[in-house]
């Protein structure tokens, strides 16, 4: 039987847990699906990732609420992608900051990616009618900017390119407390179809040369103490290096798509294949680092066409 294209048949509730991770800081996370970070300041309140749809982001704010009062006056964006972003106008924030590249991102491919996001995952955008349009950051940054949120200070950095060209973090020094987005993820496949093999490892050590206590990770659980951080680390590392290395040897070869496939296969699924989204991902992922080892340094841009003839041609 074929399988149901990308996450389309993952329709199955996900139970939310709300964890603290440093003092004042949270990770919103749902087994899987999109987290959201939370930091709270002495006179203000930051929110890390905004979630795919405002109704989907009224289940954060609810969060939020159980904890504090205080106005929620940034929404910062990781990335670019639409389940990232696109609940961004249910925080009634007065600021939204991502790095300069993810803004330019949202220029050049953020209405392909909405409609490709849409099509692949319609369970996360539960509630799609209420977005009001594409999220634009209000105010951008090249390499690094501090937000002050009263007394506590967040460093939002960009450290490289890794899930995408335009990822930041957000450090919390007083608590040792990284908000990481995609770059690392726990025990979910790393979505790679707009990735940077090559440059993720590097962007991976300068988040480890932080030394944090405790991650927010893109997906899966909130990582509290240097064991679980360096564990999701490693995995995180060792599932991009089990993609890139097979598809990059069959490109050198002069081999096909569906021999990386093969390849790629061949090495993940014994280790990944019980990871969240694993199946969703792998197409998506194969094709990018076939194109990265061939010399295509810019990913192209998925489309909602472009999405469907890649998984027939891989997974159907």
């Amino acid at each position: 039987m074929a399988k149901p294209f990308a996450s389309q048949g993952d329709l199955e509730e996900k139970t939310i847990s709300f964890t603290e991770v440093g003092r004042d800081l949270w990770a919103f996370t749902a087994e899987g699906d999109p987290n959201t970070g939370v930091i709270i300041g002495d006179d203000a309140v930051m929110v890390v990732d905004a979630q795919a749809t405002p109704r989907l982001a009224g289940k954060v704010v609810e969060k939020i609420r159980s904890v504090t009062d205080k106005p929620i006056k940034y929404v910062v964006l990781t990335h670019y992608h639409a389940v990232r972003v696109l609940g961004a106008s249910a925080y009634g924030a007065s600021e939204i900051v991502a790095s300069d590249t993810c803004r330019a991102m949202v220029a050049e491919r953020g209405q392909e990616d909405w409609a490709s996001e849409f099509q692949r995952f319609p369970r996360l955008f539960e509630g799609h009618e209420s977005i009001p349009g594409l999220t634009w950051p209000t105010m951008t940054f090249s390499r690094s900017m501090s937000v002050y949120l009263g007394r506590r200070r967040v460093d939002l950095k960009h450290l490289g390119r890794a899930h995408t060209a335009g990822d930041i973090v957000a450090w919390v020094a007083d608590a040792e407390v990284m908000f990481t987005g995609d770059i690392v993820e726990y025990h979910s496949a790393c979505y790679c179809g707009d990735g940077h093999f090559r440059d993720w490892g590097a962007t991976l050590d300068a988040i480890g040369a932080h030394r944090p206590h405790a991650i927010a990770p893109g997906r899966g659980d909130a990582l509290v103490g240097e064991a679980k951080v360096n564990e999701a680390i490693a995995k995180t590392r060792d599932f991009l290096e089990s993609t890139y290395r097979p598809a990059a040897g069959v490109a050198a070869r002069g081999g096909t798509l569906k021999e990386a496939w093969d390849a790629v296969r061949a090495e993940c699924d014994p280790k990944f294949a019980d990871y969240a989204i694993y199946e969703h991902c792998l197409p998506f992922n194969v094709a990018r680092a076939y194109d990265e080892a061939l010399g295509m340094d810019t990913p192209r841009i998925w489309t909602a066409e472009r999405d469907k003839e890649m998984w027939e041609a891989l997974q159907g």
